[in-house]
């Protein structure tokens, strides 16, 4: 089961920030500070910054930031002060994936806020860099298969319960043996099938590399760099926007199917807690949204907002 909150690839600060609240509470305030520098070099691996883009780039990070700083974190505070009240008690799995929806809103709101910078720096990528990245992700993509498609069913199966095991325990605790075995029922159980989604990714990787290299064309033909900066912000949203919703209704349907079944799958393991993992589960997100009114009341970073 992929976590639904990594589906998409592109946003300046999505794969930092999606990995912050499950470093523990004592870290997620270090870790929020040292993001953008984080940020830089993730993008860096995939781009391979020349000299002449790095000081732009630091420059749009460090505003996406201070943007996020002062006009999300509190945001979040109040959503994981309400997931305290719910967490102890039942949930369903129409609940659940209202809650997605809920997150899925403000990460589309993340990206949005990237976007320019984003286009910013897909104008200036240079052929090499667009090689670069293909390489990139042609190797993500490889280990993206080393771990969900290794050819041992068995071992398959075993690393899907490993991975799902370790997403409930970073909230709820450790799981006893009878919530293993439900949770292993249920993943057998599961329509995910990692062949199609990673085929999926791959597709979208083509469809991404393809956009990123018709804007960067465009502004080296000498096209007007307004019109250009149009056509890569456009580029970016359709990237950000498949990969929400493939354009392909095969799979699209697959998506929501799979939805459906992952909303069922947690709020079944959920109600399976006992009363003291649900309780460590609320602490734990006190926890959470105490740093996270802390890191909205410091001044952090620097800039004045997005473009």
């Amino acid at each position: 089961m992929p976590a639904p909150l990594l589906r998409r690839i592109i946003g300046l600060a999505l794969l930092v920030l999606g990995g912050l609240l499950f470093t523990g509470c004592s870290m997620v305030r270090l870790a929020y500070d040292q993001a953008p520098n984080l940020l830089y070099f993730w993008i860096d691996g995939y781009v391979d910054v020349n000299g002449e883009q790095t000081p732009p780039l630091r420059d749009a990070i460090d505003r996406w930031f201070a943007w996020h700083r002062s006009t999300q974190l509190t945001d979040y505070a109040e959503m994981l002060l309400r997931a305290q009240r719910e967490v102890v008690e039942p949930t369903t799995a129409g609940a659940v994936c209202a809650w997605q929806g809920d997150i899925e809103r403000r990460l589309d709101s993340m990206l949005e806020a990237a976007l320019p910078a984003a286009a910013d720096l897909t104008l200036s990528l240079t052929p090499e860099q667009l090689q670069h990245i293909e390489r990139r992700m042609a190797k993500a993509d490889e280990e993206m298969k080393a771990d969900f498609l290794q050819p041992d069913p068995g071992l398959r199966k075993a690393k899907s319960l490993e991975r799902t095991v370790d997403r409930f325990e970073t909230l709820y605790g450790r799981l006893d043996a009878a919530q293993r075995q439900r949770l292993g029922a249920l993943l057998a159980a599961s329509s995910f099938d990692p062949e199609r989604w990673l085929a999926e990714r791959r597709t979208r990787h083509r469809e991404m590399l393809q956009a990123m290299t018709l804007a960067s064309t465009a502004a080296r033909d000498g096209v007007d760099r307004n019109a250009a900066l149009l056509q890569a912000r456009d580029a970016m949203r359709m990237i950000i926007d498949r990969a929400g919703r493939s354009p392909r209704a095969e799979y699209r349907a697959y998506q929501q199917r799979l939805t459906q079944e992952n909303c069922a799958l947690i709020s079944s393991m959920h109600n399976a807690m006992t009363t003291a993992q649900r309780r460590a589960a609320r602490i734990k997100l006190k926890g959470w949204e105490d740093d996270l009114r802390t890191l909205a009341a410091s001044t952090g970073g620097s800039g004045a907002g997005v473009r």
